[in-house]
């Protein structure tokens, strides 16, 4: 008698939001402009941030934090100056609430000559955060990864045929002397595509970034 395969596929969805939005509070003067982006990579999120410094170039702060990944596992909070966790970490906190990813919210401060002490930045960062999240479209991310296919023109309709069963689109085709094509599987599919593809004689596969 041998034990039950009791593993089941790594989870590979997550929210995150459609697009920007705003949010705003307001205290003893001070502003608290945030405003939340649908993100990809930390380049991505230097470029934002630089942008709306720019942009905001006469704030006294552009606190930020982050999550990156299906995992969540990447993230970061920064205070820009504030009393340190007054800003970035209740940034993070509203995003972790929401157990969102893929995501940076900038919160872009105006001082409003006041001083408002740490459990009032707490709250202000948090609220301000918290309207924008509040505006924005929750939806649901699927992970996947990207592969690079080879093959020659006997093995099209084998090929072809695999992207049809598993629902998989392809992308980047250059049929020539070889033929090429790019498609994006989601995590919980990846071992069986390269099963199928494993069994289309004369076709080779590489995971790309």
């Amino acid at each position: 008698m041998t034990d039950m395969d009791t593993t089941t596929p790594e989870k590979d969805t997550f929210k995150s939001i459609a697009g920007p939005s705003k949010g705003l509070f307001k205290d003893n003067g001070s502003r608290f402009i945030a405003h939340a982006y649908p993100v990809s990579s930390e380049e991505e999120i230097k470029d934002i941030v630089s942008a709306l410094k720019k942009e905001y170039h006469d704030a006294r702060h552009h606190c930020y934090a982050y999550r990156l990944g299906y995992r969540r596992d990447v993230f970061r909070a920064n205070d820009d100056g504030e009393p340190s966790s007054s800003a970035g970490r209740p940034i993070l906190g509203q995003i972790d609430s929401l157990e969102l990813s893929d995501i940076l919210v900038v919160v872009v401060r105006y001082f409003g000559g006041i001083k408002l002490g740490i459990p009032g930045l707490i709250r202000a960062y948090r609220t301000s955060t918290a309207d924008a999240l509040e505006n924005a479209e929750i939806i649901e991310k699927t992970a996947s990864e990207r592969f690079r296919l080879r093959f020659g023109y006997m093995e099209m309709n084998g090929v072809m045929k695999v992207l049809k069963d598993l629902g998989l689109s392809a992308h980047k085709q250059d049929f020539g002397m070889e033929c090429l094509l790019e498609t994006d599987v989601r995590l919980s599919l990846t071992e069986t595509f390269r099963e199928m593809i494993g069994k289309v004689g004369g076709c080779s596969i590489e995971n790309i970034e």
